[in-house]
C-alpha cells in the first residue's frame, strides 16, 4: 500500500489517509474483502502516529467503505449506501460549485472537468 501524506497541507492528516483509500477503491488499487494494514502497521510506514490511522479507518466504516474487526482488521467492504452518498455529495458539490459560480466557471467548464475526473475511475 502506497499513502502519501503532505504533513505542510492544512488539510488533517487522519482526512489524507482516508481519501487516498477512496481514490484507492476507486481506481482499483484496493479490492473489496482486500485487508489493509493494521493501524500499527501503517502508521509506522507513514511516520504518523496510531491514533490518526484509527481514526480515518473509523471514518472510512463510518462512510461505508470498510470493515473492521478483531480477527482481519480493516477490511475493504463497500456496503451500499447510495441514498446517503447522493446527499454528502449534493452538499459537497453545493461549495464547490458555489466557488465556481463566483471565479466565473461555465456550466460547460463544470461538466467537463467532471466528465474528465469521472473518466478516470473506469
Amino acid at each position: 500500500m502506497y499513502i502519501e501524506i503532505d504533513f505542510e497541507s492544512d488539510e488533517a492528516i487522519y482526512m489524507q489517509l482516508r481519501n487516498q483509500i477512496v481514490l484507492g477503491i476507486a481506481t482499483n488499487q484496493y479490492q473489496e474483502g482486500e485487508s489493509l494494514p493494521s493501524v500499527r502497521q501503517l502508521a509506522e510506514s507513514i511516520g504518523i502516529n496510531m491514533h490518526t490511522v484509527n481514526k480515518a479507518y473509523h471514518v472510512l466504516r463510518q462512510e461505508g467503505f470498510i470493515r473492521l474487526d478483531r480477527r482481519n482488521g480493516a477490511v475493504i467492504f463497500l456496503k451500499e449506501g447510495k441514498s446517503q452518498a447522493m446527499v454528502e455529495m449534493r452538499e459537497a458539490f453545493q461549495v464547490i460549485l458555489a466557488k465556481a459560480f463566483c471565479k466565473n466557471i461555465s456550466r460547460a467548464e463544470i461538466h467537463q472537468l467532471i466528465d474528465e475526473i469521472f473518466d478516470e475511475y473506469k
